[in-house]
C-alpha cells in the first residue's frame, strides 16, 4: 500500500522588477503510471509562478494600508487546483521566493511505522502554513550565499531599469535549489 504525501513541484525566484531569475522543477508520483514525472511543463510553470505576482502585489498593498509593512512570509498565495498549491515569501530588497507544492508528490511506501511518518500522512489532507518556511529559509541562504559571491552581479539580473534581466547560472545555487526540492517534506524543521 502506498500513501501519496506532499511535495515540491516547483520552487522560483523572482527578481525585484518581477523577472525570472531561476526555476527549478522536481519529478511527482503518478499513480496511475507507478512512476514520477512533473505535473506541469516548464512552460505552465513559468505562468503559475507569474501568476503569484499579483497576489504579492496585492497582499503588499493590504500591509501597507494597514501600517503593517513587509512582513516576508506571505504564506499561501493560491491553491491552483486540487493537486497543486503556491506558497510565497518576499525578501525586504523585494526579491520573491515561490515554492509550489504537490499535494500528491510523493510516495510513501509500507505500513506507516512510528508517530513521525503518521503525521507526514496525515499532511496529505493539507498544510500548516508554518511547515513552508524552512524552504524559504533555506531558499533565503543560498540566495544570501550567492549575493556574496564577489563574481555575482546583481544589476546584471534584475536591471534598475527594470528591463530584461539574465536567469542565475550559479551551480551551487542550482545545486542548493535541487536540495531544497528534494529533501523538503511536511514535518522537516530544517533543511
Amino acid at each position: 500500500m502506498a500513501t501519496a504525501i506532499p511535495s515540491i513541484a516547483c520552487l522560483g525566484v523572482i527578481g525585484r522588477n518581477n523577472n525570472p531569475l531561476h526555476t527549478s522543477i522536481f519529478p511527482s508520483y503518478d499513480p496511475s503510471t507507478n512512476s514520477f514525472h512533473p505535473v506541469r511543463t516548464h512552460l505552465q510553470f513559468a505562468l503559475i509562478l507569474s501568476s503569484t505576482l499579483d497576489v504579492f502585489e496585492l497582499r503588499s498593498r493590504q500591509n501597507a494600508a494597514a501600517g503593517v509593512g513587509l512582513t516576508g512570509d506571505f504564506g499561501l498565495l493560491h491553491a491552483i487546483d486540487d493537486r497543486l498549491a503556491a506558497y510565497g515569501f518576499e525578501t525586504n530588497t523585494g526579491t520573491r521566493f515561490v515554492a509550489i507544492v504537490d499535494m500528491r508528490g510523493r510516495r510513501l511506501d509500507g505500513a506507516i511505522a512510528d508517530a513521525r511518518d503518521k503525521r507526514i500522512a496525515g499532511a496529505a489532507a493539507g498544510l500548516r502554513e508554518g511547515e513552508m518556511r524552512p524552504v524559504f529559509k533555506a531558499m533565503q541562504m543560498a540566495y544570501t550565499r550567492l549575493m556574496q559571491n564577489p563574481f555575482y552581479d546583481p544589476d546584471e539580473h534584475s536591471p534598475p531599469a527594470g528591463q530584461g534581466g539574465k536567469k542565475i547560472t550559479s551551480r551551487k545555487f542550482t545545486e542548493d535549489m535541487r536540495r531544497i526540492g528534494e529533501t523538503w517534506m511536511p514535518g522537516v524543521g530544517s533543511l
